[in-house]
């Protein structure tokens, strides 16, 4: 018995320490990111040969990297060269060397640079002025073209490029544009000060037609002879267009005529771009009197297009597209289809081959189209316990199980994208069978997604929690291989995810969500705190989306829009004519919804031939979406 009661004991002591050092680091942790110093030297001394003591040593140099000399930080930089806090540091150093025109240091260093970094690759381009002026320059045109706000490093590099009159004023013209489209008037301003005196729009005017579009465009004597007067009206004009297509085009159409033949095709292919967002039937029509486009305003027009089911200009705005939009399996697939509705069977076909051969929601539907049926291959590797004890040994797997441990996930998956960059297709499953151990289930299925060649699609779709979501499926009637597809992209099967707008547990339920739902099903004494209780969340969000179900028509497209996105939206994205699932899914606006409603029918269909359902194809699933009707769908007036 005393022995027993000494293992006890010491057990006891084991897990009191470990405790203590667990609190030792995250106020480490804390000190650091409150910028106190001396509060992390303390903590530091207490958590000397820790496994995560190389992050603590990083932020103590990070408070002190303007003043810690170069031989510091590259010993620092060679001792944890086997993980991201190298290029972390590596990243921040250079960008303090750039700060300080330590061009010499600087130059050293950026070689061994791993990532890509705007902030940084502007201080490189200005550390080769001095004595490679006229090439540096020319390099740096293509920054100024970015569509993207630049960070200040890249402004010296402008202010060069246009002292040396390397920036035409169309040039100016155009990044104002690029400008005023993302709404940043300020930034736009800053940039109008490169144009030639007396050329710059008014600031004042900026700003009216920022806070009222249609106030600006109504206004009689509109001064259309200048060019900042005709770039403040189209301006205006897409301003409007956000929220108001129709108003906006017919604003253009009486004014276009005071324009030339460029600036007409730029705002019709503006209002084409948002028209097709908002689904108005005119958009096709807004982008055949456009100019050139973009690839991203040809992907809408051929999503007004699908939605208006004319595949002649399916394909010909997929056929205009010329980057990485034109490989995308959507594309790929909707081009196949056109060709097919216009009779071009055999090139329709040659399409579709090598995309049935991908594992997403096109791959599946082409599968289909060649009247193949659904399969997934079978694993020819199963890594061992060999393998997987090798794989528990590495440094950075170490640390990130640790990090997970804590709760700490965004250093956690940096360590675990680090480790696994290089990876095989083996040791790739072999870390995906190590997380899925460890219950690490978000590691587990998107680590053995990377594979190329070798697959377990066992890993990929992790059903955990069965007992729980079997039951609550069944006690809703809803299709459990949809609610695992639906809860594999909203949470990964991480019980205590939490996401940046408030969504939580398995099932991301959102506090006025869950309190309602609460509510519904008689709750007594309802606390959010229980909202990551995996009976609770899956009980509650299945509930839910039984609900939505219900009120769109029993259409599982329409109630997974509704679940991401909220069902006043999925209502009001319902067309007006009948359309497939497949064109519903490609034309709803927001991208994450979009992404998210094809992963999750795709997801559907994985998990039934996993759980050995009677196979549903993927085109059966995602079936018709009727026009809206408002009386079938008034009970969403009540959800929160």
């Amino acid at each position: 018995m005393n022995r027993i009661l000494a293992l006890l004991m010491a057990l006891a002591a084991g897990l009191a320490h470990g405790s203590k050092l667990d609190d030792e680091f995250l106020a480490a942790r804390e000190a650091f990111r409150a910028g106190h110093g001396a509060r992390l030297e303390a903590h530091a001394k207490r958590l000397k040969g820790h496994i995560l003591e190389p992050y603590v040593t990083y932020w103590r140099l990070s408070l002190r990297l303007a003043d810690t000399a170069p031989e510091e930080i590259r010993a620092f930089l060679a001792a944890n060269r086997d993980g991201p806090l190298a290029e972390r540091m590596r990243n921040d150093w250079l960008k303090q060397l750039g700060k300080t025109r330590q061009w010499e240091l600087f130059r050293q260093e950026l070689p061994l640079l791993v990532g890509d970094d705007l902030e940084i690759t502007c201080y490189a381009l200005q550390s080769r002025l001095e004595h490679d002026g006229a090439e540096a320059l020319r390099e740096a045109r293509a920054v100024w073209f970015i569509p993207r706000a630049l960070p200040d490093s890249c402004m010296p590099l402008v202010s060069a490029l246009a002292g040396a009159q390397l920036l035409s004023t169309e040039d100016v013209w155009m990044r104002i544009r690029v400008a005023l489209e993302a709404g940043r008037v300020t930034a736009a301003r800053r940039f109008a000060e490169l144009l030639p005196a007396g050329q710059a729009p008014e600031a004042r005017v900026l700003e009216a037609i920022a806070s009222d579009p249609n106030g600006y465009l109504e206004r009689r004597g509109l001064n259309l002879r200048t060019r900042a007067g005709r770039e403040a009206a189209m301006f205006a004009v897409h301003r409007l267009a956000r929220t108001a297509p129709q108003p906006a085009a017919r604003h253009w159409a009486k004014l276009e005529e005071r324009f030339s033949a460029e600036e007409r095709g730029y705002v019709w292919g503006m209002l084409g771009h948002l028209g097709a967002m908002r689904h108005q039937p005119d958009a096709l029509a807004w982008f055949q009197r456009a100019g050139d486009l973009s690839d991203v305003q040809l992907a809408w027009k051929a999503r007004a297009a699908l939605r208006a089911q004319s595949w002649p200009d399916v394909l010909e705005a997929v056929d205009a597209m010329i980057g990485t939009e034109a490989n995308d399996p959507a594309w790929r697939y909707w081009k196949a289809r056109a060709l097919r509705e216009l009779g071009r069977a055999e090139e329709s076909e040659a399409l579709f081959r090598p995309l049935a051969a991908e594992f997403n929601f096109y791959g599946l539907l082409a599968q289909e189209e060649l009247g193949a049926r659904i399969a997934v291959p079978s694993a020819p590797f199963k890594p061992s316990a060999e393998d997987v004890r090798a794989m528990n040994q590495l440094p950075g797997f170490s640390r990130a199980l640790e990090f997970y441990r804590l709760n700490l996930r965004p250093e956690a998956n940096r360590e675990w994208l680090w480790t696994i960059r290089g990876f095989d297709d083996q040791q790739l499953l072999a870390a995906a069978e190590l997380a899925r151990r460890y219950d690490v289930y978000d590691r587990a299925i998107g680590t053995a997604e990377r594979t190329v060649e070798v697959h377990d699609f066992g890993l990929r779709y992790l059903a955990p929690y069965r007992d729980v979501l079997k039951t609550h499926a069944a006690r809703f009637a809803l299709d459990e291989a949809w609610v695992y597809g639906l809860i594999r992209q909203e949470s990964r099967f991480i019980a205590d995810a939490r996401s940046h707008a408030g969504a939580s547990g398995l099932m991301q339920l959102m506090p006025a969500t869950a309190r309602w739902v609460a509510k519904q099903l008689g709750f007594k004494d309802w606390r959010w705190s229980q909202v990551n209780e995996i009976d609770v969340n899956v009980r509650l969000g299945t509930y839910y989306l039984r609900h939505v179900l219900d009120a769109l028509d029993g259409h599982p497209v329409l109630a997974s829009a509704a679940y991401n996105a909220g069902p006043g939206r999925a209502r009001a994205w319902r067309p007006d004519t009948a359309v497939e699932g497949a064109i519903y899914a490609e034309t709803i606006p927001f991208n994450e919804t979009r992404d998210y409603v094809k992963k999750v029918m795709s997801n559907a269909t994985f998990y039934a031939h996993s759980f050995g359902d009677t196979m549903q194809s993927l085109r059966q699933r995602i079936g018709i979406v009727s026009p809206r009707r408002r009386d079938r769908e008034s009970s969403l007036n009540d959800t929160p």
